[in-house]
């Protein structure tokens, strides 16, 4: 059952979010959601669909709004200071996880490019998911020190990760295991059981049993 919480970041704004305590939790994930100057919010369904699956699997899960997004005080800061709203959630959740538990981190297409930056900042995190990444309106280069559990999802349809930028991707980080989603746009309209299930996977990868 997720709780309503206030996130603060430091020296920042004050974040709305939803976050759900596993008891006994195998690990932790973080779900950031698409650009905000397009109506993107913590209850996009992609978004939902995430938490949802993390939960059923064990995993306390948080997400929030990003700065200037719904009751998130603050301005949109063009993914500057979007990195320390996810620094700020990930500390957040960390600190209610039992010792030893890992955390991860997952962000759908905005989302995406946020969370990648900050996994690349040297954040300590145990696995990054990266859902729709908007490769045509992003660039995902620092991706390749990323040194996590990587999890790439796409669909085939997708105009905003295009299929030559997505197999560029995957040549500069062999790492990241890298799946599509046959018929599936940007949206995943009428595609998020798959994947939900591929996410799923992901987390029986890196959460402890």
């Amino acid at each position: 059952m997720e709780e309503d919480v206030i996130v603060e970041v430091r020296n920042g704004p004050s974040l709305q979010a939803r976050l759900a305590q596993a008891q006994d939790a195998r690990g932790g994930l973080v779900v950031c959601h698409p650009h905000p100057l397009y109506g993107g919010d913590m209850d996009n369904p992609v978004v939902v669909r995430a938490v949802e699956v993390a939960m059923q699997r064990g995993l306390s899960t948080c997400r929030f709004n990003f700065r200037g997004v719904g009751r998130s005080s603050g301005a949109h800061a063009k993914g500057e200071g979007e990195q320390d709203d996810v620094k700020a959630a990930l500390a957040s959740l960390g600190r209610r996880l039992p010792a030893g538990a890992p955390l991860g981190l997952a962000g759908y297409s905005f989302g995406a490019w946020v969370s990648a930056s900050v996994a690349a900042s040297g954040t300590s995190l145990a696995a990054l998911c990266l859902i729709a990444p908007p490769l045509s309106m992003f660039d995902f280069a620092t991706l390749a020190g990323s040194g996590c559990e990587l999890l790439i999802v796409a669909g085939t349809r997708d105009t905003y990760c295009p299929t030559a930028g997505l197999a560029a991707l995957t040549d500069q980080v062999p790492a990241a295991r890298v799946e599509t989603i046959e018929g599936a746009d940007h949206f995943f309209f009428g595609k998020l059981f798959p994947l939900g299930e591929l996410i799923r996977s992901w987390t029986d990868r890196w959460a402890r049993h």
